[in-house]
């Protein structure tokens, strides 16, 4: 059954003080997706069957205290519940991304979640919103990064650990965000160990979600299980705008190399660079730039659990 709006089945305990801090403090709350039909291991395992190729990342990653890397790689044909088995056996995390458009049943479930926020937490209209289903392996860990929709994290099986950053210097800067709206590579960002004196800390089970304020810096360490986890995402008018100044500072500062000097989005100064992003937009140079980042580097290995095929370089 989707819960709708008008149950208590999406947050069971939401009381004023969420609703008041939401957007504008991490908030760690519980919900009830974790029990839906459509979460249990067979229900992932029949999703990863028929999944589009479009629509995943399949991530391998260095482990904690080694070389940092981070590589896209391909399933290679295998089964969902193989695939499962082989991420809780690796190093690696499975995004399935844009569910909501690829299985309306969690689109429904994403609009009921969606509606819900919206009438105990009124603001801005949140529209444009998107679910993706993370499977990651024990241990795994998402490296120091920030994203430019609204975004929450919601816990479906495992344990993880989650940092929140503020969203200031030195922890996050202008051209970060405008590098991961012109590349799309979020985890690109500068990060220093010193940074975690200064983040707030959530341990998140099945049943917790989390929501931080808009672009906050944070990265997650799964604990010694496999984890699957939900992330939502949504944007406002405002957030739209944010973006479309990211994106025009983003090319003035790479393409022309000249530093930005107002954020603002109003005025005169907003609308010259929401026209000339709409207009590099339209000539592929961002797609390009993109593609150039996020080549496909292994494969699944079917014959060996949890192993992978190089594609090219080997990361190790």
């Amino acid at each position: 059954m989707t819960p709708s709006a008008n149950s208590d089945m999406v947050f069971p305990h939401w009381n004023d003080k969420h609703g008041a801090v939401w957007g504008h403090q991490p908030v760690k709350l519980d919900h009830a997706l974790h029990r839906l039909p459509l979460f249990t291991f067979e229900a992932l395992a029949d999703l990863i069957d028929h999944y589009p190729r479009e629509h995943y990342s399949l991530i391998h990653m260095g482990g904690r205290g080694g070389r940092r890397f981070w590589r896209e790689g391909d399933i290679a044909g295998m089964k969902g519940a193989e695939v499962i088995d082989w991420i809780r056996n690796g190093r690696m995390w499975l995004n399935l991304r844009n569910v909501n458009a690829v299985d309306r049943r969690y689109g429904a479930l994403l609009d009921a979640a969606y509606q819900e926020v919206a009438l105990r937490a009124p603001g801005a209209p949140m529209f444009d919103t998107k679910m993706g289903i993370l499977i990651s392996s024990p241990l795994a860990q998402v490296y120091y990064h920030a994203d430019l929709p609204g975004q929450a994290l919601w816990q479906i099986h495992g344990k993880k650990r989650l940092y929140v950053y503020p969203r200031s210097a030195p922890f996050l800067r202008p051209e970060d965000l405008e590098n991961i709206a012109l590349f799309g590579v979020e985890v690109d960002m500068p990060y220093h160990d010193w940074y975690d004196e200064f983040a707030q800390v959530f341990d998140l089970d099945a049943g917790d979600m989390a929501h931080w304020p808009l672009n906050a810096p944070h990265r997650v360490e799964n604990l010694d299980c496999l984890n699957v986890s939900v992330t939502t995402e949504h944007w406002t008018r405002d957030i739209v705008r944010r973006h479309k100044v990211n994106v025009a500072n983003g090319l003035l500062r790479t393409a022309i190399g000249h530093t930005p000097r107002s954020r603002a989005i109003t005025g005169p100064g907003y609308w010259t660079k929401a026209a000339m992003q709409a207009v590099m937009r339209r000539t592929r140079w961002i797609s390009r730039q993109r593609a150039q980042r996020r080549e496909i580097a292994f494969r699944l290995d079917p014959q060996t659990r949890g192993g992978i095929i190089e594609l090219g370089t080997p990361a190790e």
